[in-house]
């Protein structure tokens, strides 16, 4: 037997070696970067949140015809909110409070005013 057959081919195992230890390492890094993310939606309940979506649609006896709607309307936000809708409910809540002052005002001065007039029996006896 000679001794050709028993040692490995002949390459440049060191640049296939350093080759394999970059590719690794992106994959480290890559990994390092998923489970980063799995961490962040893991805190922030999306994980938790979706799961109970998706098991409520699994668990749906007659199953939607667009899942997408259906995990849509069950997540509550079909759509982004449009910044013209948040300015209006700013402005509703704002009027809200305006017209609240002005009924209080409004009380008070019907009141001041029932000082200074007569009752109503006797302004009609007039």
């Amino acid at each position: 037997m000679s001794t050709a057959a028993l040692s490995p081919p002949v390459t440049d195992s060191g640049a296939s070696y350093a080759a394999a230890a970059v590719t690794m390492a992106h994959y480290k890094a890559a990994d390092s970067k998923r489970e980063q993310f799995r961490r962040y939606l893991e805190k922030s309940g999306v994980l938790d949140t979706l799961t109970k979506v998706l098991v409520a649609l699994y668990e749906e006896p007659e199953k939607p015809n667009s899942a997408l709607d259906f995990l849509k309307h069950h997540l509550g936000a079909a759509t982004p909110e449009n910044p013209e809708i948040e300015l209006l409910r700013l402005e509703l809540a704002e009027m809200k409070e305006k017209y609240e002052a002005i009924v209080e005002e409004n009380k008070k001065l019907k009141t001041k005013l029932a000082q200074y007039e007569p009752p109503q029996e006797e302004k009609r006896a007039e």
